[in-house]
């Protein structure tokens, strides 16, 4: 997930200028296909296909830890962010604090790679027990309708997921 704080003007902030290391790329490629592994299993796993996917990644990797190095600035990920999601909004850990009406702009990708953009609007921004970082919760203000059907159906297929594994390993 990525997000952004919009301003009065209009204007879209970066919420963290971090600079990207070589364990963050190696984490935004290696995620799709560690996904795309988990939702297809066996299937995947023996089809001729995956070591050419695995090597798409490698030299992806390559290619953007060289840019990293070379241009740093012109190197810009996402980290991989572990979001409660549901159709009314998103609730995600922020190493910033936002208020409340805080409108942001919201890039998720669902698996396999389904971009869903959205305007949401902070609810509530509660610190952690731990000190690291604040527990976020939005609403969707825009959200198209033919991404709310992606969101609703990701939302239903991973809970069916989880339903079946817990029955698979209940004694």
């Amino acid at each position: 997930m990525e997000y952004r704080l919009l301003t009065d003007t209009g204007i879209v902030d970066p919420v963290e200028a971090a600079r990207t290391t070589p364990e963050m790329i190696s984490a935004a490629v290696t995620k799709p296909t560690a996904d795309l592994l988990a939702r297809t299993g066996e299937s995947l796993i023996a089809s001729p296909v995956l070591p050419w996917i695995m090597k798409v990644d490698y030299l992806l990797e390559v290619i953007l830890n060289s840019l990293a190095m070379c241009q740093p600035s012109s190197v810009t990920m996402a980290r991989p962010t572990d979001v409660n999601l549901s159709g009314g909004g998103v609730g995600f850990v922020s190493p910033r604090e936002f208020t409340a009406g805080d409108q942001l702009a919201i890039k998720l990708i669902l698996p396999p790679f389904i971009l869903i953009q959205a305007m949401a609007k902070v609810i509530r921004s509660i610190p952690q027990a731990d000190g690291q970082g604040f527990a976020i919760a939005t609403e969707f203000v825009d959200l198209k309708a033919d991404d709310l059907e992606h969101l609703i159906r990701h939302i239903l297929h991973t809970q069916a997921e989880r339903l079946r594994a817990r029955r698979t390993s209940a004694p």
